[in-house]
């Protein structure tokens, strides 16, 4: 059963968003009034250390457990409805862009699918697969495919479940936070690299107008950073992280302890970024540049971290706006900017079919 072709019945429909990674499950609903977007619930859990490891969840008990007891504490709304759109661990997918020859959509199953074999490390009985037609070019139909292992699906949708939901959609997590971060409007033409700062890795998200185009991750994180400031200061992790949350690199980039101490980390996140930005330009058909950066995830908060790169990387660098493809009226979000960062890709999930 392919889960991502689990169509929403109407728009009247009431679903909510769910992200679960190794250390966190963030959940968001939206609903709408009128022509206005409102924020209906949205909360965020910890997850212990070991019950998810690299997207595999090994304690399905406790983490269902954690999932029903957020969805209990949410707010300022409580959830609705027992149906849920989750994302699947970015790690734990394959994503490519193929051209085939321009058939009918009725007549192109058969050439995906084989496509999809021969780009995935895995049989097709051992996975879940779709697609997605985009632009034409040169007489060939390209095609946006995601695969995901058939275990890892079926791990998410049997946690869900014992937590009581109705699996309604997976959805790779790049697609979400794109569907977030990048006006709704933009063109092929318009390329945007999206770094996602999380709290056990960094992943990269090259996209042509809202389509990602390539996906990768390095272990830069904000754990990372915290180890770092420790380490020099001498001082415990939970000081090292009040240390970092209060002065970031902002006053000094040459003689700031704090700086310092992560300055190797730093000039590596560089570094990937511009690796990462020349495969593309070495891969891509698109004679497009990388115009724009835009940083998500809650490590966009660290302090200096803007100016630093832009700096840096001699190119415009932002934070994600998470709101700009929501119509919230008069409304100010009733989530500050500094924790919206941490939403991008959950409010995507809730976005899907608005």
């Amino acid at each position: 059963m392919n889960f991502w072709k689990k169509k929403i019945i109407n728009f009247e429909d009431r679903y909510f968003g769910l992200d679960l990674s190794d250390s966190s499950v963030k959940i968001f609903q939206l609903e709408k009034n009128g022509e206005v977007d409102k924020i209906r619930s949205y909360g965020l859990a910890n997850i212990p250390a070991g019950y998810i490891k690299d997207g595999r969840i090994i304690n399905k008990e406790k983490v269902s457990e954690i999932i029903k007891k957020l969805i209990k504490k949410v707010g300022p709304k409580k959830i609705n409805t027992k149906k849920v759109i989750a994302s699947i661990p970015e790690s734990k997918v394959f994503l490519r862009i193929v051209s085939i020859p321009k058939i009918d959509e009725s007549e192109s199953q058969e050439a995906v699918k084989w496509e999809v074999e021969a780009s995935t490390p895995l049989s097709l009985d051992q996975i879940y697969y779709d697609w997605q037609f985009l632009n034409q070019e040169n007489g060939k139909q390209n095609v946006l495919t995601v695969a995901v292992a058939r275990e890892v699906a079926d791990d998410l949708i049997e946690v869900l479940e014992k937590a009581g939901l109705d699996v309604y959609g997976l959805e790779m997590e790049s697609i979400a936070i794109a569907r977030s971060l990048i006006k709704k409007n933009a063109e092929m033409e318009e390329v945007t690299l999206i770094i996602d700062l999380g709290t056990e890795k960094t992943g990269f998200i090259i996209t042509e107008g809202v389509i990602p185009y390539f996906t990768s991750s390095i272990p830069f994180s904000s754990a990372g950073i915290i180890d770092a400031i420790s380490k020099i200061l001498n001082v415990t992790k939970e000081e090292a992280k009040k240390e970092r949350d209060i002065q970031g690199i902002e006053h000094s980039f040459e003689n700031d302890s704090i700086f310092n101490s992560m300055k190797s980390l730093l000039e590596n996140l560089a570094i990937e970024i511009e690796k990462t930005i020349d495969f593309y330009k070495n891969m891509s058909k698109n004679s497009a540049k990388v115009e724009k950066i835009i940083i998500s995830g809650g490590g966009a908060n660290l302090k200096g971290l803007i100016p630093y790169l832009t700096a840096r990387l001699l190119r415009e660098v932002l934070v994600g706006d998470t709101w700009i493809n929501l119509n919230l009226g008069k409304n100010l979000p009733i989530i500050s900017r500094e924790d919206s960062v941490r939403y991008n890709g959950v409010i995507g999930l809730a976005m899907r079919e608005i």
